[in-house]
């Protein structure tokens, strides 16, 4: 992910803002009061208040985005002119809708009580379907007489860029303007710099009585016990097609149609249950955030990668949020494989960093894209993302035996090998290395992609290129992995070379990348092939290539553990310490869920399961102080004190896919779990469940055509499995 620049960030122990320093290309201002609530569906996302308003303000990033544009930056409801009084909202169990209850003010003229407060009951179900987002207000009257108020909602739409919302400051902005279209319905529009029209279609019913360019109106009458409804629908679209009429029926048929497709879809993955109802809430919050940023592609389901600076696709966090989720729900990562292999570079390309058969970083579709003000639009600069497709694609393959998925993809694997071998190794000397092609490019182009994320050990940034130590162990279990795949194709002459180049980098990389006076294995090499003597959360990415030998993976995970290390929330990305540590900077010295969930996964392969429990616990804990038991993308690293939870990052997307696929990796390293297609096993390595849990029963859970239910119970230190259900040819294979 990009790093930001952030104003302000709450300080450790006072609560008071915090200047830190600027560190990446593109700003983002934190929020001076964060959205509460979120929804997303399709190309649309909204950020909501409590009140499920949406409401202007500096540093705010409230609104309705499609497509990298707010086209809805205010909405307001107002009863008498005055905003409800707040009950509760709350965000359902499956993301589905948010449902928010509030009540009157006490209306008063000079010292005449016209109207008691908390009489009426006004309750707001929002949804969006179909990249539509739809409203109900209903007002029920618990009063003894009847009563008559005006309900007024207010709108408008900037058609901002969500780099603006960011802070990024554009050359040219496009005209905006707004027309009432009828009784029911406002059009609001917006010509771009480039000439691309956009329009935002408000439909209402029943129709106002009076209806503005900016504000509709209505006046209610209702006797005791008397209840009324309004309907809203806002609808962006570049051209303003696919109009419906707001009514009440369309509001519920939307919601059905959104239900059943919510449904279908989140019934896919294997089911998750377990002795401890937190967890159940976190596992249960983490399958709905999922399949609520999971976008119906014409290549299959792809995951954006967060709400909201992130809501589109990218290559790495499609990538290994398919890798966490492969045991639940395979088709995923064929969705992610195909829509990678689809928009894959074939030419050379260096405004957009892109060589034939790198895969996508990021794509964008917004006003600053499309001029060329920011350099997204479809930009490649991301050296992991190659190996990491292959990667995916042979683990797919693994997991399913999949042949023919693989055989469509076979050309767009060794063009992504050709690039590994060719311009991603520009210099020959067998290890990847990037170097920022666009000076306004990513300077940085691994996961930690800030400007200040590599560095030596003195503190100076590292010059390119620069090869990272995460990157070469993707690309040795890459190519492991895709040989198993060459083989099952009769590729065998392709198999046993890919086997013999990945043998061969991992006698160089052990070589080159460990270091001693470290005592573990440093974060990069620079442009001079110097290491960078630092000690990173990198490099328990190498432990789940498999590439490190055995002694030095437990000198790793002992590291990765200690104290400077492991804050007691998780694994922090740089450890106190270094030069550039800071718990509170984006890749500094933060905790990364998703980091810890592949650290954990690389840690159960080389069968260290009490550094994996300690992992789980500790994200387990974090996750049951957030906000609706939802991790984030990140937060800070400050050490864990009794009584207290962790300390918040302010601009952290939330939900963000590969976190809330973490727990989903964790209990898989916590199990052992894996699956071998040649002898139709699911497998088990030393199973373990850490303290928190006593039992876990699995549901569905998939090998190619068969399923089994497995209860598993924890004894002490031992866990106990009984197969409740099998369907199909399937073994369960526990071992040690």
């Amino acid at each position: 992910m990009h790093q930001y620049h952030l104003d302000r960030v709450p300080a450790a122990d006072s609560g008071e803002p915090r200047n830190i320093e600027e560190s990446g290309s593109y700003y983002i201002a934190a929020p001076s009061d964060p959205w509460p609530y979120a929804l997303k569906h399709g190309e649309s996302f909204a950020l909501f208040d409590d009140r499920g308003d949406i409401v202007q303000g500096t540093g705010r990033a409230d609104g309705l985005y499609f497509r990298d544009t707010r086209v809805l930056s205010r909405w307001r409801l107002l009863l008498d002119n005055r905003r409800p009084v707040l009950l509760s909202s709350t965000l359902r169990d499956n993301n589905a809708s948010l449902i928010v209850d509030m009540t009157n003010r006490e209306v008063r003229l000079g010292e005449h009580l016209v109207q008691h407060g908390e009489t009426q009951h006004i309750v707001r179900t929002i949804f969006l379907w179909d990249s539509a987002c739809h409203q109900r207000i209903a007002i029920f009257n618990y009063g003894q007489r009847s009563l008559r108020n005006t309900l007024r909602l207010e709108y408008r739409a900037d058609f901002v860029d969500l780099f603006e919302v960011r802070g990024h400051r554009p050359l040219h902005h496009g005209a905006s303007s707004a027309r009432v279209v009828s009784p029911s319905e406002v059009e609001l529009c917006y010509v771009a710099s480039d000439g691309v029209h956009q329009s935002t279609i408000l439909q209402f019913d029943p129709p106002p009585y009076r209806v503005t360019d900016d504000a509709a109106e209505w006046e209610i009458e209702l006797g005791p016990g008397e209840r009324c409804m309004l309907f809203a629908r806002i609808d962006p679209s570049r051209d303003g097609s696919g109009r419906r009429h707001a009514s009440g029926s369309t509001f519920l048929s939307a919601m059905r149609q959104a239900r059943t497709a919510l449904s279908r879809s989140s019934s896919r993955p294997t089911a998750i249950e377990s002795s401890n109802e937190i967890f159940n809430e976190i596992v249960r919050r983490s399958i709905a955030d999922l399949y609520m940023l999971i976008t119906e592609t014409e290549d299959g389901s792809y995951p954006y990668a967060g709400v909201p600076w992130y809501s589109t696709p990218f290559g790495r966090d499609g990538i290994i949020t398919a890798l966490e989720m492969l045991w639940v729900d395979s088709q995923v990562a064929r969705g992610v494989l195909f829509f990678l292999a689809r928009t894959q570079a074939v030419e050379i390309d260096s405004q957009a960093d892109a060589e034939p058969g790198k895969i996508l970083h990021e794509m964008r579709h917004g006003e600053l894209a499309r001029t060329g003000e920011i350099p997204f639009l479809r930009y490649y600069g991301s050296v992991d993302s190659t190996p990491l497709f292959v990667l995916l694609a042979g683990q797919y393959f693994k997991r399913t035996g999949d042949t023919e998925t693989l055989k469509r993809l076979w050309p767009n694997i060794e063009a992504a090998l050709n690039w590994i071998d060719g311009p991603g190794d520009a210099d020959g000397d067998g290890f990847i290395e990037y170097q920022c092609k666009r000076p306004d490019g990513l300077s940085n182009q691994g996961w930690k992609d800030s400007a200040d994320a590599v560095f030596h050990a003195d503190g100076r940034l590292a010059e390119g290129p620069i090869a990272l130590v995460e990157v070469q162990a993707y690309v040795y279990a890459a190519k492991q992995a895709i040989a198993d795949v060459a083989r099952a194709l009769g590729r065998h002459v392709e198999s046993a070379r890919l086997i013999d180049e990945a043998e061969a980098l991992r006698l160089r990389f052990e070589e080159t990348f460990w270091s001693d006076e470290l005592g573990n294995y440093a974060l990069a090499l620079d442009g001079e092939k110097r290491p960078c003597t630092v000690r990173s959360s990198n490099t328990g990415h190498v432990l789940l290539s498999g590439i490190a030998s055995r002694e030095r993976a437990d000198r790793v995970a002992k590291d990765l553990l200690s104290q400077s290390f492991f804050c007691g929330w998780g694994i922090r990305t740089i450890p106190s310490g270094e030069a550039r540590f800071n718990p509170m900077s984006y890749h500094n010295g933060s905790v990364w869920p998703h980091d810890n969930a592949l650290i954990a996964l690389g840690l159960a392969q080389y069968g260290n399961t009490e550094a994996v429990q300690t992992i789980f616990t500790g994200m387990f804990r974090a996750a049951s102080f957030m906000n609706l038991r939802r991790l984030p993308e990140l937060f800070c690293g400050f050490r864990r004190r009794l009584g207290r939870g962790p300390t918040f990052y302010p601009v952290a997307c939330s939900p963000q896919a590969w976190a809330a696929a973490a727990p989903l990796s964790l209990l898989q390293a916590s199990l052992g779990l894996n699956f071998d297609i040649g002898n139709k096993a699911i497998v088990l390595h030393h199973p373990r469940l850490p303290d928190f849990l006593d039992e876990v029963l699995l549901r569905s859970l998939r090998l190619q055509n068969a399923s089994v239910d497995l209860l598993l119970r924890r004894h002490g230190s031992d866990v106990a499995i009984n197969v409740l259900r099998r369907d199909g040819d399937v073994a369960v294979d526990i071992r040690a």
